[in-house]
């Protein structure tokens, strides 16, 4: 189902958590809803699913305004950052409680459990207890009870933050099949880029309570709205210009030496970081927009540096092509 957010506003006494966004989620697409903490996307999904009230505007999912509905009412479920397991049921019966809930029969609703476990690959563990299992398992458990009732939106609250870097990567791979198969929206609150990059057909940045920018992950990466999202999404350079517009090039289109071009300006080394295919190099520039010197960072291939070594506190020209310069809003 589609999922519209019109002017969705909430307070906290005198705070405001969010602050009036319009956004529209197409239905059967992938979702996040990216940003530092306290930006509002939690906030956020917590009234879409009807687990904070509205202090203004609307929730819309498929047809009908649910801004007032319960979250049995709305079509879609929870899979909360706990994981939220009841530690004294196995996992089929974990999974098939909110069945148990709605009056379905113990036969039907084991049955409808198992095969939601299978789904998620943990049908051979159906019957050990939540402290029996690995954290990416309990994940899955808590996925499969998520998804056992049908919900036509599924909303994750950071669902991946309690593992593992390997297992995290697993499990991105695991919710991207599940979402492609089952064909439902998920609509998934991260304050990882890579995991928004990696995951959805939409990135949602927020930041203080508003919508920085809404866009397909390409569209963010190769055009920021704003330097916030430019600084946030990671890769790239502000850079003040003398006619105090602001520009955001990427991180690998800097130019260094000799290839940094007629405008390159000196910037001194300040640190060097390996990070296997690559060299992260920083630099401190003067001579940028009038202002103090400005950091800013370029992305070596590893066969180029190590054909060029560059030493702390080194000056060497840096520049970049203008076509790599994306300007950016105020």
């Amino acid at each position: 189902m589609d999922v519209e957010l019109i002017r969705l506003t909430k307070r906290y006494g005198h705070t405001t958590a969010v602050d009036g966004i319009d956004l529209k989620v197409r239905s059967g697409a992938y979702c996040c809803l990216l940003g530092p903490s306290g930006c509002g996307k939690t906030t956020t999904l917590r009234m879409i699913g009807g687990h904070e009230t509205v202090s203004g505007g609307d929730v819309v999912i498929g047809p009908r305004s649910v801004g007032d509905a319960t979250p049995a009412e709305r079509g879609t479920a929870m899979m909360f950052q706990s994981y939220a397991l009841f530690p004294h049921l196995n996992c089929r019966d974990n999974v098939a409680f909110s069945l148990k809930m709605r009056g379905i029969a113990k036969a039907e609703r084991r049955a409808k459990a198992l095969a939601m476990l299978d789904l998620v690959q943990m049908a051979h563990l159906a019957e050990r207890l939540p402290a029996q299992l690995s954290g990416g398992q309990q994940q899955r458990v808590a996925l499969a009870r998520a998804l056992v009732t049908g919900p036509k939106v599924l909303l994750l609250d950071e669902p991946l933050s309690a593992l593992d870097p390997f297992l995290r990567v697993r499990m991105r791979t695991e919710l991207k099949r599940l979402q492609a198969e089952l064909g439902i929206t998920f609509i998934h609150v991260t304050h990882s880029q890579e995991e928004a990059m990696a995951l959805s057909d939409l990135v949602v940045v927020m930041n203080g309570g508003r919508i920085e920018q809404a866009a397909a992950p390409r569209t963010v990466f190769e055009r920021p709205a704003t330097a916030f999202v430019a600084r946030f999404i990671g890769g790239h350079n502000v850079i003040r210009l003398a006619d105090a517009s602001e520009v955001a090039v990427r991180a690998d289109r800097m130019r260094l030496g000799a290839q940094a071009g007629p405008d390159a300006v000196p910037a001194r080394v300040v640190s060097v970081e390996y990070q296997g295919t690559s060299v992260h190099v920083g630099f401190a520039a003067d001579g940028l927009g009038g202002g103090p010197a400005t950091a800013l960072t370029a992305v070596i291939d590893d066969a180029a540096y190590a054909g060029a070594p560059l030493a702390l506190g080194q000056t060497v020209p840096l520049g970049w092509d203008a076509d790599a310069a994306h300007r950016l809003s105020a």
